[in-house]
């Protein structure tokens, strides 16, 4: 097998027809068995023509093939190939058919085929926000920490921010590469890639060697589907990668959700898509995934509950006399008998408990409610704000500038910016301009 012939289905059908011993002596003969090319022919409609330029591919790249120096550059970097039936080979990546891959490309300490028994595929944009990036790690950390092997693509942005938080909390990740598995693609990787063997593997359907194009990216991206339980679109734009992963995730029949992003954000459209035709599930959690894609009854979320208040604790007759109390003008016991639905005595006794507890005052005229006295902390007369300078060559579609990493570290310090502090970082004087006469700040709290 070759890097070119990835993920051919015809291939695929060959081999699974006739083995892989039979199929590579029809290639080397270039003589494919008559009982294939009339199935090829009569139930997938493709003409003679096409599958003899097919073989004749094939033929070509045997020729120029040599196994026994792919096995030796294997070992000399730690690599071993793994084929269907072997221990380690995932059997859920027999569920592509024809797409199968004839074999894997392994790197790495752990076993793979373990490792994802109970894994999720994070994927996502490569020029991620801050945003998706920190979403990535913290799903990678929480995934990580619930004993789940995070699979992706190794690639920048959110790729390589999940499998970062999975190597944080300990937890095996999977990468999947669309090149060899000696080289490093991308080559400022090399770190982590090396941090992934210790802790995880690295695995490739290509030959060591071999470097990636953007057809094989695609190609591997049905793996990245097949080798996970459910695949989770971290943020993606309309044309991403990540939507062909999540396309192959939807045709195995796996598990499909994706993260909302804001609705400004051209990197969250594809996830926004995919959540508007509801073809995913919206996650916001670890737990949320797990709860979609682990074992009925036994990786279950718990629901998020609402803020309690003393209001809760009353029963259902005592809340409905308190309903019935006027905010302003007071009631008697009998009118609120009757708002209520209660018998006189039942109202009183209600209202008895509800006057200790603070919720009711007595009035001149009867009962009503008692005011709720809210604190907060008043902002000082410095605090009022006045509007901000608008610049009037400005272009109005451009976006506002981000605060530089030293403009942050001065406010989270509360040291003096430019703007501000010591005289030597003001202006000594204004050229060109006409002095202002500002008046006294207005006083917006007293209304003055």
């Amino acid at each position: 097998m070759r890097a070119a012939d990835v993920g051919d289905p015809i291939m695929g059908r060959l081999v699974a027809q006739h083995g892989a011993a039979a199929a590579a002596d029809a290639i080397r003969a270039r003589s494919l068995p008559p009982e294939f090319i009339e199935q090829e022919m009569t139930l997938r409609d493709r003409p003679r023509d096409e599958l003899t330029a097919r073989l004749n591919a094939w033929h070509a790249r045997l020729a120029a093939s040599n196994p026994a120096a792919d096995i030796e550059n294997g070992a000399r970097c730690g690599a071993r190939l793994i084929v269907p039936g072997d221990a380690e080979w995932p059997t859920q990546l027999d569920q592509l058919g024809p797409s199968r891959p004839l074999g894997l490309w392994l790197r790495g300490a752990v076993d793979l085929r373990f490792s994802c028994l109970k894994s999720v595929a994070l994927v996502g944009a490569r020029s991620a926000t801050a945003y998706g990036m920190h979403i990535a790690a913290e799903f990678g950390v929480g995934l990580g920490e619930s004993g789940w092997t995070v699979v992706s693509g190794g690639a920048f942005g959110v790729d390589s921010a999940a499998h970062r938080g999975a190597l944080t909390a300990g937890s095996p990740t999977v990468v999947v590469l669309a090149c060899g598995v000696d080289v490093c693609y991308p080559s400022s990787h090399d770190t982590l890639f090396a941090k992934v063997r210790d802790q995880g593997v690295i695995v490739s359907e290509c030959p060591p060697g071999v470097h990636p194009t953007r057809a094989r990216f695609l190609i591997r991206n049905r793996l990245i589907a097949a080798l996970s339980r459910g695949t989770v679109v971290v943020e993606a734009a309309l044309r991403s990668g990540a939507l062909n992963t999540a396309t192959h995730a939807l045709a195995l029949n796996r598990h499909l959700a994706a993260v909302p992003g804001p609705v400004t954000s051209r990197l969250s459209d594809g996830c926004h898509r995919l959540l508007r035709e509801r073809k995913a599930v919206c996650v916001t959690s670890p737990e949320e995934i797990i709860d979609l894609v682990g074992v009925m009854g036994d990786d279950l979320v718990s629901q998020p509950r609402t803020p309690a208040v003393a209001r809760d604790k009353l029963n259902d007759v005592t809340k409905r006399v308190l309903d019935a109390v006027p905010t302003r003008r007071g009631a008697g016991p009998a009118s609120i008998a009757v708002a209520a639905g209660v018998n006189l005595s039942t109202a009183l006794s209600a209202l008895g408990g509800l006057a200790a507890a603070g919720y009711i005052e007595r009035a001149a005229d009867g009962w009503r409610l008692r005011k709720q006295t809210t604190s907060y902390r008043k902002a000082p007369d410095s605090a009022v704000l006045e509007p901000p300078h608008i610049d009037a060559d400005a272009d109005p579609s451009q976006d506002p500038p981000f605060p530089d990493e030293d403009d942050l570290v001065r406010r989270e310090h509360n040291l003096p910016t430019h703007d501000e502090g010591s005289p030597e970082s003001r202006p000594a004087c204004r050229t060109n301009e006409p002095e202002r006469h500002t008046a006294p700040p207005r006083n917006t709290l007293n209304g003055r």
